[in-house]
């Protein structure tokens, strides 16, 4: 009826070589279109015991939009982000689970990612309690600019908002930043 995608995380995902922490993308036919495995893994969750790190990268449309995932810690890289919006990414998909005493960071560094990468950032975190660890909700939109576009709070919410796509396309003829990057310096 809304023509929605969804993208959910995090399933439990067992292959062949061991569980991953897998975030799922589904057409609006309900149909599987593609998955993204955490490439990090958070050392203080334990992770890397019960957890085997994604492998790769996923860059997948939705219509016309070029878009990414990615989860929870993988926030704190930057380098990913930029990688896939040296790859034409417009809209970067984040799901986690934040604690509320850290909401601080997640919300600096979802802006942060939007701004340096000029795009969007859609991010869904988490809320509730459990085993005594509040996370912190605050799921948030933010366009190219840093604007936020939608800031959640500490309860469970369905929102829609809309993106203007050739605002991507306007920061980066403006600013220029991937032009003028020097990989080989760093």
């Amino acid at each position: 009826r809304h023509e929605c995608w969804f993208t959910g995380g995090s399933v439990l995902a067992l292959t062949e070589k061991g569980a991953a922490n897998r975030a799922m993308v589904i057409d609006p036919s309900g149909n599987y279109r593609t998955y993204y495995d955490k490439i990090h893994l958070i050392p203080l969750m334990d992770e890397e015991k019960y957890l085997l790190p994604g492998e790769k990268k996923v860059r997948f449309d939705i219509g016309d939009i070029p878009a990414s995932l990615a989860i929870c810690y993988d926030l704190r890289f930057p380098e990913l982000t930029r990688l896939y919006a040296t790859e034409g990414a417009e809209l970067q998909l984040f799901s986690a689970e934040w604690p509320a005493s850290r909401i601080d960071h997640w919300c600096t560094l979802i802006q942060a990612r939007a701004v340096e990468n000029m795009m969007f950032v859609a991010a869904c975190n988490r809320v509730g309690t459990t085993n005594g660890t509040l996370f912190g909700g605050h799921s948030m939109v933010v366009d190219p600019w840093g604007e936020v576009l939608y800031q959640g709070g500490m309860t469970e919410e369905f929102v829609f908002v809309e993106i203007d796509t050739s605002k991507v396309k306007k920061a980066r003829d403006f600013l220029r930043v991937f032009d003028m990057r020097r990989p080989e310096l760093y």
